[in-house]
């Protein structure tokens, strides 16, 4: 009976986890949940990023090719900077450009527009997110490439990498 007696004590203070077991355990788990955190920052960057702003870049250009593609082949007059189109602009006029660092913003010949974050037109003044420029070229006689690129101004998270653009190429025929 003596020994039983002794080995109760033994027994009872191995039956539970000391202060220092769980502390340890804690900064162990805060390490992990930082980890797992940070990663879930990442992704919801990547995310917005290649996923939302890329896809309304995609959109957004290829709206403005649905609206050049409405265009007669000889139209040379319609204003395609707003919507709708009015009668002072260039038209399907060779020129412009597909690059949205150097737009071609001459007034009444103009071939880019600016939308703001929700996809509608705004000033280039005015506080645009997103930019179109397009380039109308001569491809053959009887056939013209038009060329849409759009951008996003800013993206979420750190400026690091390219930002989210889109770039559609068609060819519009004479007579169709």
């Amino acid at each position: 009976m003596n020994r039983k007696l002794l080995n109760r004590p033994l027994q009872s203070s191995r039956a539970g986890m000391s202060l220092l077991e769980v502390m340890i355990a804690l900064a162990i788990l805060l390490i992990a949940s930082i980890g797992i955190m940070t990663m879930g920052t990442v992704a919801i960057a990547t995310t917005e990023n290649q996923g939302h702003l890329a896809a309304r870049t995609s959109e957004y250009a290829q709206d403005k090719m649905e609206q050049l593609n409405s265009l007669s082949w000889g139209d040379l007059t319609s204003d395609t900077t707003v919507f709708p189109p009015t009668s002072t602009g260039s038209g399907l006029t060779v020129g412009g450009s597909s690059d949205p660092n150097y737009p071609v913003t001459t007034p009444g010949t103009g071939y880019v527009d600016y939308l703001d974050i929700s996809g509608q037109p705004t000033t280039s003044t005015g506080d645009w997110f997103y930019i179109r420029v397009w380039q109308v070229s001569t491809f053959a006689p009887n056939l013209k490439q038009i060329t849409v690129t759009a951008k996003a101004r800013r993206q979420v998270g750190a400026p690091a990498g390219a930002l989210p653009q889109s770039t559609l190429t068609t060819l519009k025929s004479n007579p169709f």
